[in-house]
Order: C-alpha cells, then structure tokens, then sequence
C-alpha cells in the first residue's frame, strides 16, 4: 500500500478548544511527531503562514507539510468570492508542496460551541444543497486547475456530517471534488467508516485515522452531547485505541488503489492525553495494521 503516515497537530493544541494545548509550544509539537517516525503534518494554528519560515522549520524536523483545514462560507457568498479567500492559504499548501487541501463548509457550524447540543447542528435545505453543490463543485474545479485536490471533510456539527450529506454531496458535486474519509467523525455520525470507503474509494484524497471509545460515544450520543463536551469526555483517540476497524477500511481503499497521506488524528485533551505517548501509539498501531494487510 503506498501511503505515507502523517499527524494532525490537534494533540498537543486544538484549533476548536485553544485552551487545549496552549502551553504547548510548536518546537515540542513538531519534535515529538518527528521523534514517533511521522513523515508529514497537517498546519494548526500556532503554524507561521510564511513559507520563507515554515519551511526551514518543518525541515529542521524531517517533515513535509501535508495539508491545512480550510472553513468556508459558500452558502453565504459565491465561487468566486469563497476563492478569493482561499487563495492565500491555497498558496501557501502550493508552496510547500502539498497537493490536497482539506475543506469543509463551516456556515452555522456548531462543532467549536460547548453550549449548543449537537441535535441542533445545522442542515441544508433542498434549495441551499443545490446551491452548495453548484458553489463547491465549481471551487474545486478552481483549485484543481492549481494542482490541489479540494478534499471535502465531512465533519460533526457542521452541513456535511451524516453518511445521507455524504451520498448527496458527492452525488451532486462533480468528479473534482474529492473526499477527505475521517473514521472517527463517520463513526460519530452514524455512518461506517468502511461503507463510506467502498461507496467511495475512487473519490477519495485524504484519510484521517481517527478512533473512538464506543462507550463515551454511546454516552454522548445519549445525552445529546455537544461536541467539544464529547471531546472532553474523551470520545476520540489514536487508531488501534478504540472501534474502529481500521484493518477494514484501510483493506478498502488497498483495493481501490488509494495512496495519498494516512493522518493520524486525535481531538484530546493533551493533560489528559500526553501527547507524545499518543503520537507513538497511533503512528506503531497503524503501521502494524498496514504491515498485516
């Protein structure tokens, strides 16, 4: 299978959170996913933005700059306008060689706000998911002319998060736009991991390697959780730490030729979950899984 195994900064310091990891600084961050033997890393908000110091830095470590989230607002301003914003951070995965960008729509989006339970995320309707599939299908039609796949991160507590969005998006949107599979937000929405990867598998350009304690989720679920609660209570973790059947779904995309970045990813909180125990955890598990494929 050849893929490449990347982290997600999200383990020592959380976007979503900042209190998360706020007095872990970047330099830790990046030595101890280096020390676990990641090949690459995802941008996180204490990332400079100037490629003329991001990439000595991430060099001095041995790491590629695999990809950077990107939260647009499609359903309140056109194509063209959405691109005009997204234009800098696209420069910048282009001058660092990255050639997918991670991309979710992030109007209304509840994921980030403790005080709102998740049955209340937002959800399109029929005239705004026509709208929407116009707007990202075109958009991604804008940076793929760039060289970058837009990978489309369906996500909790946002427009794009049930297995049903997932079918509809790609239904309706055309082959340009890609999808970014992340196993833990699948599981959390109700939807199989590996089903989305074999509906899928050709469609696909990204892959978070997410797990989840099925019994916080279950808690969660039943007490109506907000997200960043869930991610408090310890919902998600490393791959091979939780439910997920990661032999599965990876044997999936193995048969549909898949090769692109694997992206260990885990919302924790890092005084709970040191992070670089975590780091090496997911980074040996999902090796071990591969080798056993």
């Amino acid at each position: 299978m050849n893929v490449s195994i990347g982290v997600n900064p999200i383990m020592w310091s959380n976007d979503d959170l900042p209190h998360l990891g706020a007095e872990i600084s970047l330099e830790t961050c990046l030595a101890d996913a280096a020390a676990a033997g990641y090949a690459g890393i995802e941008l996180g908000r204490k990332f400079p933005r100037d490629p003329e110091r991001l990439a000595p830095l991430l060099e001095s470590h041995g790491l590629s700059l695999i990809s950077g989230w990107y939260g647009a607002h499609l359903l309140l301003r056109d194509a063209r306008e959405e691109a005009a914003e997204l234009q800098g951070h696209l420069d910048l995965l282009k001058r660092m060689g990255s050639t997918v960008l991670v991309f979710a729509e992030v109007t209304s989006c509840i994921h980030a706000d403790a005080a709102i339970r998740l049955s209340r995320r937002p959800r399109m309707k029929r005239s705004e998911w026509a709208l929407f599939a116009d707007r990202v299908g075109e958009l991604a039609r804008m940076t793929a002319d760039q060289g970058v796949k837009l990978a489309y991160h369906h996500h909790v507590g946002t427009v794009v998060q049930s297995a049903a969005d997932i079918d509809r998006l790609l239904e309706t949107t055309p082959d340009d736009l890609w999808l970014l599979l992340d196993t833990g937000h699948a599981l959390y929405a109700g939807a199989d991991p590996v089903a989305v990867a074999q509906a899928y598998g050709g469609r696909i350009a990204h892959v978070h390697c997410k797990d989840v304690r099925r019994t916080i989720l279950d808690r969660c679920l039943n007490n109506d959780s907000s997200f960043p609660a869930a991610v408090l209570d310890g919902v998600f973790t490393v791959p091979g730490d939780g439910c997920v059947d990661f032999k599965a779904v990876l044997s999936v995309l193995r048969r549909a030729a898949y090769e692109g970045w694997l992206v260990v990813e885990a919302e924790q909180d890092p005084s709970v979950a040191p992070p670089a125990r975590y780091a090496n955890l997911g980074y040996e598990n999902l090796q071990r899984i591969i080798g056993s494929l």
